[in-house]
């Protein structure tokens, strides 16, 4: 008993340390995200397609390949032999270039041209 409480006794300090970083950290990224959002999560304008695809004019990049792979799950669109590839129907065909099967890597490739570039 006594050696754990020496052990643990030298490491108060580092404990306290961890819990003000942690502290820290939480309070700056929790500021961050109240704005507009950088990198991947910034709010973009997309094409007509897309926008038509997610019922909204802009939307950033993690938000849009969410709500596909949403839409993908509730209308079973994975092969089931192969779960890397999506079986695209009439509205998916609209953003992935008309394509009928699209891998599961390839879907950023696709939404890329979507995403309109901010001058």
């Amino acid at each position: 008993m006594m050696a754990t409480s020496r052990l643990f006794g030298r490491c108060g300090g580092l404990l306290e340390a961890a819990k003000a970083f942690s502290a820290s950290f939480a309070s700056s990224s929790s500021s961050s995200s109240s704005g507009n959002g950088r990198g991947l999560m910034r709010v973009i304008p997309v094409s007509p397609q897309l926008a038509k695809f997610l019922g909204a004019s802009e939307a950033s990049r993690t938000d849009a390949i969410k709500k596909i792979w949403d839409y993908i799950k509730l209308h079973n669109l994975q092969n089931p032999a192969n779960k890397k590839e999506i079986i695209c129907d009439e509205k998916l065909k609209t953003i992935f270039a008309g394509k009928e099967s699209v891998g599961m890597l390839e879907i950023s490739k696709y939404l890329s041209p979507h995403f309109l570039k901010s001058k």
